[in-house]
């Protein structure tokens, strides 16, 4: 699970969110990706969907630590196991 959404939670993870939820797209393996990044009691909150299988995901993301879900799985780790994006295409920011 982390081998296939590490690498592009790291764009997000590690850059401060903005004041207002946005929705944006992004590309990574072959697959879209559509999210939102939203702030909640002192959490920053990535919320979207894969669009081709549908698969949701929701990670909220500390000081320390990443948790949430992707589809029906839980995933539990440290924010310093995500490594540094290598390629990811930003398709829609608005």
């Amino acid at each position: 699970m982390k081998k296939f959404f590490l690498p592009a939670l790291a764009l997000f993870a590690l850059v401060p969110a903005t004041a207002r939820a946005e929705e944006q797209r992004f590309e990574h393996d072959g697959r879209i990706y559509s999210y939102t990044v939203t702030q909640a009691d002192g959490y920053r909150v990535i919320s979207g969907i894969e669009e081709k299988s549908g698969k949701p995901f929701k990670l909220r993301i500390g000081e320390h630590r990443v948790r949430g879900t992707v589809g029906s799985q839980q995933v539990n780790f440290a924010l310093r196991d995500v490594d540094p994006v290598v390629k990811v295409t930003i398709l829609a920011s608005r």
